[in-house]
């Protein structure tokens, strides 16, 4: 027999509805999003970031989710559509795509709020008791069920998902909550310069994850309180949050591990930088992020696929991977794949080297390519020869992008602009001959 705490739970989670805001545009990850909004970016060999709010949603027994969308969503649409959209309405399940659509207005998603503000008459249809609010462009992997029990538990009228950072590290970057010693949220300051630590944990803040639960008939009545509010950004943590912490209870939840009580896997990935660096650990032999646990399933879209192949076994000639995740479709060609991560179909031809790098689906590298702590986009076809991330002014020449951290970004479109300018110094060099 289930126990009443899983019951209590279960019902909690019947009485919710999730809306997960993919409209980011992640200007920050510059050309890796210039045709793909954010939460569709690719990510950890075979899913993409959306993924893992709807994995930790239906994971958690949160079967009413919408989904909404508006920066060049068009992959975003196509991979929900062929992952998630198998739910059965008539069962009380759903999956929904709400993208920009004026419904009280002229105006696109002016910001989180609004987002809701938005799709309002589509929450109220679904009868909710509560509405769970979540980021869609973060990685992570969280059961809601506790979350949803303590704002039930506490009175709260909205709750504020958290994860405790060092100050310094949250400083100028994230929203910071100000709490009392019973996680009442008395402050919130956007990308303070000094955050305020939580009691009794000196040096460390709360960060706001960007989730939040509200009791529903409360959220309605903020969000069009601030719709009429004029000047207002249109955003939780710059407008609702600030304008109600006096009035309402408003709590901070700690994200904490359930096992450990210690701080638990959390990913911004909102840079290239963060990106290499979160997709890199996971060919850590024990990554923190744990891909493979059947009790929490990370769900998307698979092609059906061949196995990764591994061909060639001479000494000059010897295909094989070290330390690194290829994932299915894959074939490594007489070359040497070191700590990388392959996503499919990516083929890597004959006598090349690759280390510390993110290959995208469908890339090809062609002979005798040198490749280390790179990116490369979707569907690239690297030519013979070219090496990426040994000599940075040589890459920024090409017209890769080059990070602060001196990870190396390729797209389609930057290699068509090479080959451009090869040719065209191959015309030049046959006119001075």
């Amino acid at each position: 027999m289930p126990s009443y705490a899983n019951r209590y739970i279960s019902s909690l989670t019947r009485e919710t509805y999730a809306l997960i805001l993919a409209g980011g545009r992640g200007s920050r990850l510059h050309e890796l999003t210039d045709w793909r909004a954010k939460p569709a970016v690719y990510f950890g060999g075979k899913h993409r970031i959306i993924d893992f709010p709807l994995s930790n949603c239906i994971n958690s027994g949160i079967r009413r989710v919408g989904i909404a969308t508006q920066y060049k969503s068009h992959s975003l649409i196509r991979h929900v559509n062929r992952a998630w959209g198998h739910f059965k309405k008539e069962l009380g399940e759903s999956v929904e795509i709400l993208p920009a659509s004026q419904r009280y207005g002229d105006e696109w998603y002016c910001g989180t709020a609004d987002a809701v503000f938005q799709n309002m008459d589509i929450i109220r249809h679904e009868l909710p008791k509560y509405v769970m609010i979540l980021s869609g462009d973060h990685v992570y992997c969280m059961d809601y069920g506790g979350l949803l029990a303590k704002h039930v538990e506490t009175g709260a009228d909205m709750t504020v998902c958290c994860i405790e950072v060092p100050c310094e590290e949250a400083a100028d970057t994230f929203g910071v909550m100000t709490v009392d010693e019973s996680n009442r949220v008395r402050r919130f300051d956007e990308k303070p310069a000094a955050p305020t630590s939580v009691p009794g944990k000196p040096g460390t803040c709360l960060a706001s994850m960007g989730n939040y639960i509200f009791n529903t008939e409360f959220l309605f009545e903020q969000l069009k309180k601030d719709a009429e509010t004029e000047g207002s950004g249109r955003d939780f943590g710059h407008d609702i949050i600030p304008a109600i912490i006096e009035e309402h209870n408003v709590f901070a939840y700690p994200f904490r591990d359930s096992n450990t009580d210690g701080q638990p896997y959390w990913r911004d990935v909102g840079t290239l930088d963060s990106f290499w660096e979160a997709n890199m650990e996971l060919v850590m032999p024990e990554p923190q992020l744990d891909l493979y646990d059947p009790k929490w399933p990370i769900w998307t879209y698979q092609e059906q696929l061949p196995p990764a192949k591994f061909i060639f076994d001479d000494d000059d000639r010897r295909g094989m991977a070290v330390d690194s995740t290829v994932s299915g479709g894959c074939i490594i060609s007489g070359s040497l794949v070191r700590k990388s991560l392959l996503f499919s179909n990516v083929y890597v031809h004959s006598f090349c080297e690759i280390q510390e790098s993110v290959i995208l689906p469908g890339a090809k590298i062609q002979r005798n390519c040198r490749i280390r702590r790179a990116i490369i986009d979707r569907n690239c076809e690297i030519p013979a020869g070219l090496e990426i991330g040994y000599d940075h002014k040589a890459d920024k020449e090409n017209g890769f992008r080059v990070s602060k951290k001196g990870i190396v970004l390729v797209t389609r479109d930057m290699l068509n602009e090479l080959a451009k300018k090869l040719k065209q110094q191959e015309q030049d060099n046959k006119r001075l001959a």
